[in-house]
């Protein structure tokens, strides 16, 4: 093809290729002003046909397609990012458990090997000859707007653990455990203000503790040093709670009638965080349904027979709470 035009010709070398014919698409090449412009500025240039770019606007098949694919897309996304947030809160909560069970053995270092002090009920139920501030926590989780230890701090302030992990309220609260009942969201609730319960068989129970046991589980040792505890690494400490069975923070269950009297907490995708004796935490997941309803108010009737398909995972309980006597 001949080029005889000046600008034509400018275009063809700033473009470096010749047209082909038969060829239905071609690319645009960002080109200086000057390519476009002819000698005399004040007059412009017209792109030929044969460097013209066809535009034309997506069909609504086109369009359909699209939509198609970003929905599956989504589908495939959404899952994915559901159970990477469970994780983070998850690995969140085990830094909680942690972080409790860090104060739990300063504690112990700081007060001649002797536990923490791990009452049931509260403060509005004194036990004879015992002081009760020095329970590691004495609220009682309830689903009332009234009971006023759902919300306050002030227990922050009264724990003995405080001065070991600091007043951070998060640390008594799991991520997950964003549980309130209808009528306190209606009262502009998002959380109560813990998550957590000790193992009633670690530190001091008052009056519940009889010949080096605890009257709740006959047989069975209480530990009121650091020292008893035969296998640190194989007692539990702190738990996370199912949130229609935590009250105090006194996890108990009654080994000799197999029997649940607290649940443990399923928040995260039917498992439970723990930590130990030695200072280590972990995750464990239940089997039974029984042992994971709903985390939800009034979701459980306690306290209940354990059923025959819930053994495993009351007896798992029971294992890692004590040793025989």
């Amino acid at each position: 093809m001949g080029i005889s035009d000046p600008l034509t010709k400018r275009l063809h070398s700033a473009l470096s290729w010749e047209h082909a014919p038969g060829l239905n698409c071609f690319c645009t090449v960002p080109m200086p002003n000057s390519i476009w412009k002819s000698d005399n500025a004040s007059s412009s240039y017209r792109v030929p046909s044969q460097f013209r770019v066809p535009w034309r606007a997506f069909s609504l098949v086109e369009l359909l397609v699209v939509v198609s694919v970003i929905g599956i897309l989504a589908g495939l996304l959404l899952p994915a990012l559901g159970r990477a947030k469970a994780k983070a809160e998850s690995t969140s909560c085990l830094n909680n458990v942690r972080q409790l069970n860090l104060g739990w053995l300063l504690y112990a270092d700081q007060s001649n090997d002797h536990l923490i002090y791990n009452l049931g009920l509260d403060s509005r139920q004194p036990i004879p000859n015992t002081n009760r501030s020095l329970n590691w926590v004495d609220n009682i989780m309830s689903w009332e707007v009234t009971d006023t230890d759902n919300t306050n701090l002030l227990f922050l302030k009264k724990s003995p653990l405080t001065p070991f992990i600091g007043s951070t309220a998060g640390v008594f609260v799991c991520p997950s455990d964003k549980i309130v009942s209808d009528v306190q969201r209606q009262h502009g609730w998002t959380r109560r203000v813990r998550s957590y319960s000790m193992n009633a068989m670690v530190g001091d129970a008052g009056p519940n503790v009889q010949n080096g046991g605890n009257i709740v589980n006959p047989g069975y040792r209480q530990f009121l040093h650091l020292a008893d505890i035969p296998n640190p690494s194989g007692i539990f400490v702190f738990l996370d709670e199912h949130p229609d069975s935590i009250g105090d923070g006194y996890f108990y269950n009654k080994v000799a009638d197999s029997e649940w009297a607290h649940l443990p907490g399923s928040y995260h995708r039917g498992a439970a965080n723990f930590s130990y004796a030695d200072g280590h935490v972990g995750l464990h997941r239940w089997k039974s349904a029984q042992t994971t309803p709903r985390s939800a108010p009034f979701t459980t009737t306690l306290p209940s027979v354990v059923l025959t398909n819930g053994q495993a995972d009351f007896q798992w309980i029971a294992y890692w709470s004590s040793s025989a006597q």
